[in-house]
């Protein structure tokens, strides 16, 4: 188990070492960049620092730029959470993204699409659970913004208004993206004029093609390589004065030890609400049954997970310190995968459940990404 370095080196440190660098007053960290003028965040979904390391080869721009981290992107270690993170400069426990699925005022959230998550038809939940309330912390993007500097989100076309970039990436200009090209363009363009700038920019099809085929398969060995390309590119186009930092939301595993919650009736019984992601699961006890959830579970999975209340994953730091009235989000137990089991849903989550590629716990493949500095070549 490899618990986030909050407060330290974690992703929510990432975004105020970089406003700090612009000349704002955020609180000190173990990340440290140079003063500039401009500066850039290129997330990489599913950069991971092990898998990096093992395909340098592929990536050999990435591999041979200064590390400021490895740094830990916080539990569980998937994209909304970890977006959240970066978009608020705040621990899981402090934002209250706490799961790509969890309780919120009785609903299950997917906090990805921000729809109703179960076996049924999805309902659009931007109304009943606005993304502002749900997280009402201003964001690092809105705190620079108030602070004079020009604010740039680059993103797909298709994220503008959604729920997550709402609740975690509000304030500046959205730029919507096509394809690799007008994301290179965009943030080279965000971090081009007077005054001081921040961008922050996202690409998602790593991770994608980790799921679909694998972390470390040829498809995404191949688009590591374009992700690599994009980057230099980028650098070879930043201003003398910017800087650009390139980091992840999480790595990702190969699984081959599957539980289904869905076919499973010791994994079912006494449980009302199941949320989380193959990796990472809120459980949510009916009442008077959290005892017997927790025995179940752990007799079910055994070796091949962590599975403990949701006080004791609380008390132990796995969210980083949590917010009043951010505690009920926490599963009655909480589960954290290990070595190369996922626990699916086979009906609620047919498509992800039938993928290889997935992330979620604790292990130091899932929790370390990298925090690489690029400046004009």
């Amino acid at each position: 188990m490899l618990l986030p370095r909050y407060g330290v080196a974690s992703l929510a440190e990432v975004l105020p070492a970089l406003m700090r660098a612009l000349g704002m007053a955020e609180p000190e960290s173990g990340l440290v960049v140079e003063p500039v003028r401009a500066a850039a965040l290129l997330l990489v979904d599913g950069l991971g620092s092990e898998l990096l390391a093992a395909h340098a080869a592929d990536a050999p721009f990435l591999a041979a730029l200064p590390d400021a981290g490895p740094v830990t992107v916080g539990f569980p270690s998937s994209t909304s959470i970890s977006l959240a993170s970066v978009g608020t400069g705040l621990p899981p426990g402090a934002h209250g993204l706490l799961g790509i699925s969890f309780r919120v005022d009785g609903e299950l959230l997917d906090s990805l699409k921000w729809t109703s998550h179960g076996t049924g038809d999805a309902v659009d939940l931007r109304e009943s659970l606005p993304p502002e309330q749900v997280q009402p912390r201003p964001t690092a993007l809105e705190r620079s913004a108030e602070a004079g500097i020009e604010v740039t989100v680059v993103s797909q076309r298709a994220f503008r208004g959604s729920g997550l970039t709402r609740a975690a990436l509000r304030g500046g200009r959205f730029r919507g993206t096509h394809a690799m090209g007008d994301l290179a363009a965009e943030v080279v363009t965000a971090l081009t004029g007077p005054g001081k700038r921040l961008c922050y920019g996202y690409h998602a099809d790593l991770d994608a093609l980790g799921h679909l085929h694998g972390p470390g398969s040829l498809a995404w060995r191949l688009q590591l390589a374009q992700v690599d390309r994009m980057a230099q590119r980028i650098a070879e186009h930043l201003p003398s004065d910017a800087v650009l930092a390139i980091t992840g939301d999480h790595g990702m595993v190969t699984v081959d030890r599957i539980f289904d919650a869905d076919t499973d009736d010791a994994l079912q019984h006494g449980v009302l609400l199941l949320g989380g992601d193959a990796r990472a699961r809120h459980v949510y006890a009916r009442p008077g049954a959290a005892a017997d959830v927790l025995a179940a579970w752990r007799a079910v999975l055994g070796e091949d997970a962590w599975v403990v209340p949701g006080q004791q994953a609380v008390a132990d730091g796995w969210f980083g310190p949590v917010a009043p009235g951010m505690r009920d989000r926490v599963g009655d137990v909480v589960v954290a995968t290990r070595g190369t089991a996922a626990v699916i849903r086979s009906e609620a989550e047919p498509l992800i459940s039938k993928l290889p590629g997935q992330h979620g716990s604790l292990s130091s493949a899932e929790q370390l990404v990298p925090l690489l500095l690029a400046r004009s070549t």
